[in-house]
């Protein structure tokens, strides 16, 4: 944070020599001595000087130049961090890597442990509302399930397909399920966050897990006094010595891995308590990447505005040439915002963008729209207030990365997407590999595309009707030909043949396994 700290419009600091020079001027203003010393005698000086009547050590001139100090420092902008850009949709990438070891089969909590870590993939997919999400399963091997998606019904159709016998190798390699789910974010050109769902992290993970760009959040299923493993044909299964398999969550492992790689451990509940908690760590690290990556600096000089009003609570005395002026601020703070506008006085005090800024942070998007100046904030104000059309025009003045990315935003609100895929494009030209830009023009693609099948199939429809129809009866009793029964079922059959998505996993795994084991 210390680091960070700037000022935004630095050469407004040149002013500080304003409230210096009226500290010199009233410290020499008020030595009246000082003045006399060259024109009237020492000793007769002491005799005509007329001692002020004591009062206040707090000089007005003082506290003039303080408020102009800390008035100066505020309209620089002093800040250290960052703002969200308008219009970025809080995507917060998240890839969820499921332990399919065969612990997981362990029926310590109902029905078993697999299947719970099911019902809270289901219960994360409908909290967040269908954002981009990714499916990573593990075991001795990690495998891709689905790449970042934001179809919720694929997703969870392959998350009830999940099962500890899909998986080609045994064991539990959580390196390897990072190593893959760290992949897929890269590809998507931004940082998210895993959620590992698992019974327990092995100590080689622990380089994996400190070493990833990404935040981890490790939800452990299961119960410390533990249950038996259960197996496919409904059995139980048994260790190495004969007896039976007992698995238990060691829930001061999984703490202490936490507190070693900085990960967020948690176990799962029986409401949805783990469902909201996951949701808040993975908004927590996108705010954080935000935070980080944002486009504009938050000026925060406004905060300076308590101070100078506490210290212009002491101007209201005898004497103060600025009381007329301070009078007249109270009022316009006093009055309700549109009494102050109809008397003309937040133009004395407040620049017509300042004024649209209030009314932007008060949600008074259509008043922000007519205040502001600057083309880009009032493009943003009629956005926000469902403008669309007039977004466009007052953003179209503007040649920039971020004015183009808005232009493309109101132009989907309009239906108009090839244009919208032009701004986008221009956007692109301008500022590369921007995941925000890139997620959006690939909306307004797929939208264009939609857009244009659906007008092809319109067109493609016979338009007026046939003028007659004729029936050729000549030859009622059809032509000799011959059908190939066995070639026809084998057409039906490959239609009508399903494969469930649990044993396309398993081939696509198996087949994965055996290529990296050459």
């Amino acid at each position: 944070m210390i680091a960070d700290f700037h000022f935004i419009r630095p050469w407004l600091l040149l002013l500080l020599v304003l409230p210096l020079l009226i500290f010199w001027l009233a410290s020499r203003s008020g030595d009246v001595r000082s003045q006399w010393k060259d024109i009237i005698a020492p000793h007769l000086l002491d005799s005509l000087v007329v001692a002020g009547t004591p009062g206040s050590k707090v000089r007005p001139s003082w506290l003039l130049a303080g408020i102009l100090a800390a008035g100066i420092v505020g309209a620089a902008g002093p800040t250290w961090q960052r703002e969200s850009p308008p219009f970025v949709e809080d995507t917060a990438p998240l890839v969820i890597a499921v332990d399919l070891s065969q612990t997981m089969d362990a029926i310590d909590v109902t029905p078993s442990r697999i299947e719970r870590a099911k019902l809270k993939i289901r219960d994360i997919l409908d909290a967040r509302q269908g954002a981009r999400t990714a499916m990573v399963a593990y075991s001795g091997s990690a495998h891709l399930v689905l790449p970042p998606t934001e179809d919720a019904a694929l997703l969870e159709s392959y998350a009830n397909a999940l099962a500890t016998r899909i998986m080609p190798t045994p064991g539990k390699d959580t390196a390897a399920a990072l190593t893959l789910a760290n992949g897929l974010l890269e590809k998507e050109g931004s940082t998210g966050t895993i959620l590992l769902l698992t019974d327990s992290v092995e100590a080689s993970a622990t380089n994996a897990l400190k070493s990833s760009p990404n935040g981890i959040v490790i939800l452990g299923i299961g119960t410390s006094t533990g249950g038996p493993v259960k197996t496919p044909d409904g059995g139980f299964a048994s260790d190495a010595s004969g007896s039976r398999l007992f698995s238990k969550l060691d829930v001061n492992k999984l703490e202490q891995v936490g507190k070693e790689t900085g990960a967020a451990v948690a176990t799962v509940t029986d409401d949805d308590t783990d469902v909201r908690w996951v949701g808040q760590r993975v908004r927590s690290n996108f705010a954080q990447r935000q935070a980080s990556e944002g486009d504009r600096w938050s000026d925060l000089g406004w905060w300076l505005v308590v101070p100078v009003a506490t210290v212009m609570a002491f101007s209201f005395r005898k004497g103060w040439v600025v009381r007329i002026s301070v009078l007249l601020l109270g009022l316009h703070l006093a009055l309700p915002q549109s009494a102050a506008r109809a008397d003309g006085l937040a133009d004395m005090w407040l620049t017509a963008d300042q004024q649209g800024r209030i009314a932007f942070q008060h949600g008074e998007f259509e008043a922000a729209a007519g205040h502001f100046v600057d083309p880009m904030w009032k493009g943003i104000a009629f956005y926000r207030a469902g403008r669309f059309q007039e977004a466009v025009d007052a953003l179209a003045t503007v040649d920039t990365p971020e004015s183009w990315y808005d232009q493309g935003n109101a132009l989907l609100h309009l239906a108009r997407y090839d244009e919208a895929v032009a701004a986008y494009g221009k956007a692109l030209e301008q500022r590369k590999d921007w995941p925000d830009d890139q997620a959006n023009l690939s909306i307004a693609r797929q939208l264009l595309k939609a857009q244009k099948d659906k007008e092809d199939e319109q067109g493609g429809e016979p338009s007026q009707k046939p003028d007659s129809v004729e029936f050729d009866d000549k030859g009622k009793q059809g032509k000799e030909g011959r059908i190939d029964v066995a070639e026809q079922t084998s057409e039906m059959w490959m239609k009508n043949i399903s494969v469930s998505p649990a044993d396309l996993m398993a081939r696509k795994f198996s087949i994965e396994a055996g290529r990296t084991s050459q």
